[in-house]
């Protein structure tokens, strides 16, 4: 067998994906919303089978409990598929966990113990983890980080100029983000080009409403946007990106704004949401077009900031041999591609107007035929790079006994 549950739990969600890693095919999927509420939603789908509910789910256990019943409505109990992983998406692995880690009861703790680094995102992720160890005790799980890519990042790039002594006291540096969407479209690219990895240096545009800019050199991350957080980098839907510091402090001591309150309007009330009311880029870019001012700013702010970080990068690289759009914007958002484009044509990336503008979901090359770089559309697919990993690891020598 070769099924991989690929989970995505959140402080009070659980994504779920069940992948065939041999065909990789999807087999099921399904979203649960709004656990510890007494009217969380089920959305469950297999093949032509759908299968809703609305039903009160006080806590992660109950919550793959419910999935588990999903599963059987639709005619596939998850007892009967011998499940041969289950892999996690962990955002923060900090510094130790620079590749997929089998969990055990170490792991899981260590996982929980890096939440003040992802307050947001680790707790759920623990929680899910421990919940769906208890359903499928006898099944391998294999935690995935957002962060190990980045691991490969010279120390020049991942540290701060700070104290030196706070820094290592309370491991203040550059982690980075996106990670296994970087890893997998970097190496799509390349499949999709023709070419070995080792032999590419890339800057890959990871623009969703979470947003990133990754160098990959070699196949390995080199630089990337996102820091200790990930606010730092990119204009992003609603949060604000690169900012003096200073400003912090100005909004405190002047404006009366508390941390947790700053903290708020960095994270969700800022980016695209602060400056025009909408966090979407399809309602950004509507209203450009319709002459809106707040957002013609919003974006020449957002392309400005992406140009910004491809020259910085083309300079890490010393040579840039593609250029590489992927997540919900950068794949779906013909407009926000080309203001990123404009004006580069002078450092040999100059775009196709009619191959951006062309509808189409695929891998595709959108850059000019005398463009001396390749600029490349290339959708991402984390939990299909999650199933790959959990499942090359969970069929490696390494055993649950050896842990």
């Amino acid at each position: 067998m070769s099924t991989v549950l690929v989970v995505n739990s959140g402080s009070s969600s659980l994504k779920y994906q069940l992948i065939d890693a041999t065909t990789e095919t999807r087999i099921a999927s399904g979203l649960i919303e709004r656990i510890g509420e007494p009217t969380a939603s089920l959305n469950h789908r297999a093949g032509a089978q759908t299968y809703n509910s609305t039903l009160p789910i006080a806590d992660h256990e109950q919550a793959f409990a419910a999935m588990s019943e999903a599963f059987d409505a639709t005619g596939a109990p998850l007892g009967d598929l011998e499940l041969t992983v289950v892999g996690h998406r962990v955002v923060q692995g900090g510094a130790e966990f620079i590749a997929p880690t089998l969990i055990d009861d170490r792991v899981a703790a260590r996982i929980l113990a890096l939440a003040p680094l992802a307050p947001l995102h680790n707790p759920g992720q623990h929680a899910g983890i421990q919940a769906a160890r208890a359903l499928f005790p006898n099944t391998p799980h294999v935690a995935v980080f957002d962060t190990a890519f980045h691991q490969s990042m010279p120390k020049d790039a991942y540290s701060y100029a700070i104290d030196a002594e706070i820094s290592e006291k309370y491991s203040v540096r550059r982690y980075g983000f996106h990670g296994t969407s970087h890893q997998f479209v970097s190496q799509a690219a390349a499949d999709f080009l023709k070419r070995p990895l080792a032999d590419l240096n890339q800057i890959v545009l990871h623009l969703g409403n979470g947003a990133s800019v990754c160098a990959v050199k070699d196949g390995k991350s080199v630089n990337t946007s996102m820091g200790m957080t990930p606010l730092e980098g990119l204009v992003m839907g609603s949060r604000s990106g690169d900012l003096d510091p200073s400003i912090i402090f100005y909004l405190n001591r002047v404006a009366g704004f508390s941390v947790d309150e700053i903290d708020n309007i960095l994270n969700k009330r800022s980016g695209l949401l602060g400056m025009t009311g909408d966090a979407d880029m399809r309602d950004v870019t509507r209203r450009a077009a319709a002459g809106d001012a707040a957002a013609n700013l919003a974006l020449g702010v957002y392309a400005r900031r992406v140009r910004k970080y491809i020259g910085a990068y083309m300079l890490d690289l010393g040579r840039l041999d593609t250029l590489v759009f992927t997540a919900g914007v950068g794949e779906n958002a013909s407009l926000p591609r080309e203001l990123i484009c404009a004006g580069l044509e002078n450092f040999g990336l100059k775009l196709d107007p009619e191959l951006n503008a062309a509808p189409n979901t695929g891998a595709r090359r959108i850059s000019a035929a005398d463009s001396q770089v390749e600029i490349l559309v290339i959708p991402t697919d984390e939990e299909l790079a999650i199933a790959r990993q959990a499942f090359t690891l969970a069929g490696s020598s390494v055993t649950l006994e050896n842990l």
